[in-house]
């Protein structure tokens, strides 16, 4: 470079020289053919040689002998070539964010120019956390990008760079503002993974599956490619963990709405619904701005063993409106509500002392049960299956078989019926129902039954038949102290 310096200097020097020894048109064409500055002395442009003051330069003496001056403005001072050299270029540090300039794109990686003393290489999987994703469409040729310094030499002297860790650095910063001041963020939805999808907020968002929408969805393709804002929930970069929620952030766009929903609703109303979800402890139903709680033991007067036995989602239903838990927001709801109640017509058209015809459900330690009405079971206690003294009910009925019994007690409020059969062995006025299917001969004038022919018994079974027997299947069997069921408190 020293040399380079003088090499010029000496130059203009000698061109000067030329010119104070020439007249002035030839020393005016030397001076502007080589020379570009004219604020530097040696560029200095003259017509005429007597305006140039060569007392400081030094060089030409006053018997025109030629002395080449120091050089002192471009003086490498103390340092060496190689320290000049150096200072002109970039310095990197392992994870600092620099700037660059792609210029080459190749299948496996990426050059990016950064000033340095040789192109940055960026491998393609450090290019987007979109996995898969070819270089190509990665990034443009010419287009200047950030990336972070892995390395600044590999075992091959290569600079390795990283676009992907950059864009994550920058991107966590603006992240944790956002959970900070707990702000919704924005990202496209790039995965579906076990559990749920990854979307691109700069980073890799992930969120459960459980957290897509206000109910669980199970088909998560759909979603890819989607735009979605959601809350974050869980921020953590040592464990490099961020989860997202989209539930949350339509829960809390949809805050007023749902306030003005259950300050319009009121408990006894009926309302229609669609059935969006069926679980084993009852189904959710949409009415059309929240979700409300059909427990299993709301759906129908007869016992469930699993709500899907009777209904599916996307069912169209209509339901009562039981409770409102403002505070909670939530609903409790009821389908049998909406039908009719078999316990209030049994208890309208029977009454205490009338015989019923039914068949044994059920044997327990102190009884048995008898189905004798449409979802309507009824109690033999033990000391009523005989006359005499039994210690087991399988002494004297088995599941299955049918028989007469007398209604000794109707608790509708309760929802309990207390039969006999025994005293039903001493005859009585048979109930309404079942007198069509026997002949006023086997009553006498006042009602009172007499018997029947073998032949009309056995017709009169067969009828039964096809009152009881369809809800064999449907039907379980509650013990004495256990008909009716707790609710739970569940959150849909």
């Amino acid at each position: 470079m020293t040399d380079t310096i003088l090499e010029h200097t000496t130059e203009n020097e000698e061109i000067l020289y030329k010119a104070t020894q020439s007249d002035t048109a030839d020393a005016k064409e030397l001076l502007t053919e080589n020379q570009s500055n004219p604020s530097d002395p040696e560029n200095l442009e003259v017509s005429d040689t007597s305006s140039i003051d060569t007392s400081n330069w030094k060089t030409i003496s006053e018997d025109s002998s030629y002395t080449p001056r120091k050089i002192v403005d471009y003086d490498l001072e103390d340092m060496t070539l190689e320290e000049a050299y150096a200072s002109t270029m970039m310095v990197v540090t392992d994870g600092q964010i620099v700037k660059g300039t792609v210029v080459r794109i190749d299948r496996e990686e990426v050059l990016l120019d950064i000033g340095y003393k040789s192109e940055g290489v960026i491998p393609a999987r450090e290019l987007s956390i979109r996995q898969e994703l070819a270089p190509v469409d990665a990034v443009s040729l010419g287009e200047e990008i950030e990336a972070l310094v892995i390395t600044r030499e590999d075992k091959e002297g290569r600079l390795i760079l990283s676009k992907k860790r950059a864009q994550y650095e920058r991107a966590w910063g603006n992240v944790k503002k956002l959970y900070q001041d707990n702000t919704p963020v924005k990202g496209q939805v790039i995965e579906v993974v076990k559990g749920g999808l990854i979307v691109d907020i700069g980073l890799r968002g992930f969120m459960p599956a459980s957290l897509i929408e206000q109910r669980r969805v199970r088909e998560l393709q759909p979603y890819i490619g989607n735009e979605i804002q959601a809350k974050i929930i869980e921020l953590d970069k040592n464990r490099n963990n961020v989860v997202l929620s989209r539930r949350a952030w339509l829960e809390e766009e949809q805050s007023e709405q749902r306030e003005t929903f259950l300050n319009n609703l009121q408990p006894g109303e009926i309302r229609d619904g669609v059935v969006s979800s069926v679980v084993h402890f009852g189904a959710f139903v949409d009415l059309g701005g929240m979700d409300g709680l059909i427990h299993v033991s709301e759906l129908s007067w007869k016992h469930v063993d699993h709500p899907n036995t009777l209904i599916s989602p996307g069912d169209k239903i209509k339901v009562q409106v039981l409770e409102i838990d403002r505070d909670r927001e939530r609903i409790s709801l009821s389908l049998k509500a909406t039908q009719k109640d078999p316990w209030e017509e049994f208890a309208s058209t029977h009454k205490v002392g009338e015989l019923v015809y039914g068949r044994v459900t059920k044997l327990v330690p102190f009884g048995s049960f008898v189905q004798v009405g449409d979802g309507i079971e009824g109690l033999v206690h033990i000391s009523e299956m005989a006359a005499h003294h039994i210690d087991l009910p399988e002494q004297v009925v088995t599941p299955g078989e049918e028989l007469w019994l007398k209604i000794v007690d109707l608790d509708q409020k309760r929802r309990r019926i207390s039969l006999s059969i025994k005293q039903a062995a001493e005859g009585g006025v048979v109930a309404a129902e079942y007198q069509e299917h026997f002949g006023d001969h086997a009553f006498d004038e006042v009602g009172n039954y007499i018997g029947i022919t073998s032949e009309e018994q056995q017709v009169g079974e067969t009828e039964y038949e096809e009152y009881a027997h369809d809800e064999d299947d449907e039907y379980s069997h509650p013990d004495e102290h256990a008909h009716d069921e707790d609710k739970q408190d569940v959150e849909p």
